[in-house]
């Protein structure tokens, strides 16, 4: 009930508001029998913890505020309804109608994500016009904040399903802007497959969605529909489906995303026209004229740029060229004169044009927000011509990550920091030469002559903010680009030349010495040796002090700032210089000596408590050592001992077990069912495995395994004793498997082994342990690991030429497949495999004599991304026994060729780089390697087959 009262020393009439919960329950505590009486005199003192223990509250509000703020209030308040008999009972979220009350007498409203819906409908219910306001402009606030959303997703999809049965409201459209412009977040939260079909179309048809890729748009979506299969008709996944950019997908996930699709009847029909979509685009490449400027479907083969958009993967699109990067950073609308449409065309047709495009004529062709982009392995758009692209429409570019660009020059790198001024984070990886000198016997090299470099350039002039540079595998940098580097990225932190075989100890250690911010170095397969170590053990007045320890006034070791230092197969080092060093080294987090002399002398003096990462493989260390290291670095969380020999199962009983949570561990010699069991606390965060030769797990360690370690997602064993129960259980058992090998296992394996739902696996690796894998078996695999890209067998006789096809209808999408000695799967050539159009590694070795002479030509033609191919003579078709080269111009995006030839009792063959010959004696002899950069054709002969 209310009554109407007049408080002593007011002019106002105060009305009492009786208020009950509209959710009232029957269930209250002992306060509750007892009415609470409050006033909106005294709002700013209200205890609302307290208040609200009472099951009813009594309000005394002002009459005159309340019909002045609220056309409820003023509906039942004023006029001939001010009644002093008049009883008002008001039921209503208590909580909410009290904030409500207290906002409209002066105390501040509290909106939130949790709190927006309920005061923003009660203010609709009492007609509170202010606080509607109110309500609204926060959430305006909410939707235009940049970062982390202020609103939690469940609270969004109640104000969308609360709008959304309004008349001309606006909620829907704000909610459905807010989702697009913050998708990335959406598709995070848990309760993305929540969102109602209608939102989430609506939210992809948005001119502001913001995703860092097509193809993070299209995960998002297979989820969505995965999670809400039967909820809907098939023509709503369609038209999900219809809103992903297929041209934009990297060409291995849009082959994938049809085998998916297979499974699911209501996504084929979509998903086949998204697959001939896709086979031509790869024959007739994208080339726009101004005549079809204005097609809708061009709207198709632009990326998705927005205010919003920081980041920018365009990786693996293999239909990506300057004509789409450009048109998509063009207005969509372009009303151009015939001039400009002239060398708009010439841009787009010829790269040297870019620089002369009218970029000035549209003052929106900048995307301030974007600060990183990925165009790795896009063989159709020159670095070069992207760069010209990006340094004017992205300007506050930081991170450009561009991997198997073989066209770009080291020294352009200078030209690219010009370009881009705020660019701090560079990766230009090419693929790692297969010939290393320190891990193969060069019979003979070719290398043709190659044009002096001009030294008038001074690069000194110009200083970058290059912080972290990454050439790994680049045999064309050599010394003078190591001088021209150092004299412009004076602020490096982060250095990988790891494979950078052209490069010498001196030139590394004159990077070291200028380079005074240098802390992580990656040279793993260098020549990194004594005047490097020398050149980190130096002292440097400019070096800060570290904490823990005492200097004396004295200039501060280069070494004592080192964080990463990876020098694994390097064998120029000098162990009494390299012990200095690792004294010194009190801040390395992560180190890598594998395949290096290092000996545990090295390792006593090493004292730092700091380390992560941690890989000895293939060295001399003993379990002694390993317990000093692991003892001092409680956070440890990758070991690599695997292929230490030194190591005994007696010394290393107990050599794990203070180590706190790995992540990734490998391991060897002296490693054992005990050792498991000690390891125990320690492995329960384990992601990767590796057990190699010398290890015993037994079949009891691994039948534990996975419930040692259920977060395990790659699994790689050699030489262990396994059976079709320990398969089984481990592939049912590790939900996020990804990656699986098994190699020269013994026990009893069978195909029933493999008859498990994978979905999740992505690579598989069976050598010497699938000697009974058919036709029939192959088949039974691509449906049990349906997502696969990446597929290795060895010893699998049963297979034959069919297995082509199998392969290539099951697993469409592949990135690398290696056959050696399987059958008779290339006896009539190589045609199926040719569907794989995702293909960037073949190996085909030992698998019958068919492979015809022009393979390595058809290849290349027909798989845009192939990079490596290794071969065998001895399957050569033809009576001469060789393959064509392709010249240099017609290599496409070749990387890499290995031709391994057997030994003949007869005479060598000749070396020609155009004709490769040999017997058919399967006994190996040699392998020929050939390797392009960005300067020339290195042919190499080596001992070795690699």
């Amino acid at each position: 009930m209310a009554s109407l009262v007049q408080e002593d020393g007011s002019d106002d009439v105060m009305v009492v508001l009786t208020c009950i919960d509209r959710n009232e329950q029957d269930d209250f505590s002992p306060n509750q029998d007892e009415d609470a009486m409050i006033s909106t005199v005294d709002v700013y003192n209200w205890n609302f913890p307290s208040i609200l223990k009472h099951r009813t509250i009594k309000v005394k509000a002002q009459r005159n505020r309340l019909i002045e703020h609220s056309s409820y209030f003023h509906g039942l308040l004023g006029g001939n309804f001010g009644n002093p008999d008049l009883e008002i009972l008001v039921q209503w979220n208590q909580p909410t109608f009290l904030s409500l009350l207290a906002s409209l007498f002066g105390s501040p409203v509290d909106v939130t994500s949790e709190s927006f819906l309920s005061l923003f409908e009660g203010a609709l219910y009492f007609g509170m016009e202010t606080i509607i306001s109110k309500c609204m402009m926060w959430l305006t606030k909410a939707i235009s904040v940049n970062g982390v959303p202020l609103l939690q997703l469940n609270d969004l999809l109640s104000i969308w399903e609360f709008g959304s049965e309004l008349v001309n409201n606006y909620l829907p459209e704000l909610c459905t802007t807010y989702i697009a412009k913050n998708f990335i977040w959406a598709m995070s939260c848990s309760s993305f497959v929540d969102v109602p079909y209608d939102l989430l179309l609506s939210s992809t048809k948005h001119p502001n969605l913001t995703v860092d890729s097509e193809m993070q748009l299209c995960d998002a979506l297979l989820i969505w529909i995965s999670a809400n299969k039967g909820q809907y008709t098939e023509d709503c996944y369609i038209n999900l489906l219809k809103q992903i950019r297929i041209s934009l997908l990297p060409l291995w996930f849009a082959f994938g995303m049809f085998k998916i699709s297979q499974t699911y009847e209501s996504l084929s029909m979509c998903c086949n026209e998204s697959y001939s979509g896709v086979i031509t685009l790869l024959k007739q490449p994208f080339t726009p004229r101004m005549n079809a400027l204005q097609d809708n479907e061009l709207l198709n083969l632009r990326i998705r740029l927005t205010e919003l958009t920081q980041r920018v993967d365009i990786s693996c699109c293999t239909q990506m060229n300057p004509a789409i990067l450009l048109l998509s950073v063009l207005p969509f609308s372009l009303n151009l004169e015939p001039q400009l449409r002239i060398k708009f065309e010439k841009s787009l047709i010829n790269h040297e044009s870019i620089n002369a495009f009218p970029w000035t004529k549209w003052s929106n062709l900048t995307f301030e927000a974007v600060h990183e982009i990925d165009i790795s392995n896009c063989p159709m758009l020159p670095l070069k011509v992207a760069i010209d692209i990006i340094s004017y429409s992205f300007p506050s570019l930081r991170k450009l990550k561009a991997a198997n660009h073989l066209s770009f020059k080291t020294l352009d790198v200078m030209q690219l920091v010009k370009k881009c001024p705020l660019l701090c984070d560079i990766d230009l990886t090419v693929d790692v030469s297969p010939v290393i000198p320190t891990q193969v016997s060069i019979l003979s090299s070719f290398l043709p002559a190659i044009i002096p470099r001009s030294f008038s350039i001074h690069w000194h002039s110009n200083h970058s903010n290059i912080t972290k540079l990454i050439l790994e595998g680049r045999n064309d940098i050599e010394d003078f680009d190591l001088r021209a580097i150092s004299n412009i990225c004076v602020s490096i932190s982060y250095i990988s030349l790891r494979g950078c075989t052209s490069v010498s100890d001196v030139g590394i250690s004159s990077l070291i010495s200028k380079c005074l911010k240098l802390n992580s170095i990656v040279a793993c397969d260098t020549s990194f040796g004594q005047n490097s170590i020398l050149a980190l053990c130096s002292s440097n007045a400019s070096y800060d002090h570290h904490p823990s320890v005492k200097h004396s006034g004295r200039n501060i070791p280069h070494g004592c700032n080192l964080q990463m230092l990876h020098i694994g197969g390097c064998k120029g080092i000098n162990l009494s210089c390299f012990s200095k060093l690792m004294s010194q080294a009190y801040m390395l987090k992560n180190l890598c000596l594998r395949d290096t002399e290092v000996v545990d002398d090295v390792l006593f003096n090493f004292l730092g408590s700091s380390l992560e990462v941690l890989d000895v493989s293939n060295t001399k260390v003993s379990s002694a050592v390993l317990a000093h290291v692991i003892g001092r670095n409680p956070g440890l969380k990758c070991l690599k001992t695997r292929g230490c020999n030194n190591l005994l199962h007696k010394e290393t009983k107990n050599l794990f077990f203070e180590v706190c949570k790995l992540e990734e561990i490998s391991v060897g010699w002296g490693f054992s069912y005990f050792s498991l069991q000690n390891l125990k606390p320690s492995l329960s965060s384990l992601k990767e495995i590796e057990v190699g030769l010398g290890a015993s797990l037994g079949q009891e360690g691994l039948k534990w395994l996975p419930g040692i370690s259920p977060s395990l997602e790659s699994v790689v064993l050699y030489f262990q004793v396994i059976s079709d129960d320990i398969i089984i259980n481990m592939l049912e058992s590790l939900k996020h498997l990804k990656s699986f090998s098994l190699c020269h296992c013994l026990g009893e394996i069978s195909s029933l082994g493999f008859k498990v739902r994978m979905p999740n696996l992505r690579k598989i690796r069976l050598e010497r342990v699938a000697p009974w894998m058919n036709n029939v078996d192959l088949v039974n695999l691509t449906h049990n690991c349906a997502n696969l890209i990446e597929l290795s067998l060895l010893g699998c006789p049963l297979l034959n030429s069919e297995s082509q096809k199998i392969i290539s209808s099951g697993w469409p999408g592949l990135i690398s497949i290696h056959l050696e000695e399987c059958g008779e799967v290339t006896k009539n050539g190589v045609v199926s495999l040719f569907d794989c159009f995702a293909l960037e590694d073949i190996l085909l070795r030992h698998n019958g004599s068919g492979i015809q002479k022009g393979f390595i030509h058809e290849a290349v033609t027909k798989l845009p991304m192939l990079r490596k191919i290794s071969l065998d003579i001895c399957d050569a078709k033809d009576r001469d026994k060789d393959f064509d080269i392709p010249e240099v111009d017609n290599r496409h995006f070749l990387s890499h060729v290995k031709i391994a030839r057997c030994k003949s009792h007869t005479h060598r063959c000749i070396f020609d780089p155009q004709h490769v010959r040999a017997s058919t004696v399967s006994i190996h002899r040699e392998t020929l390697v050939l390797v392009w950069d960005s300067k020339h054709l290195t042919t190499t002969l080596v001992k070795e087959r690699v």
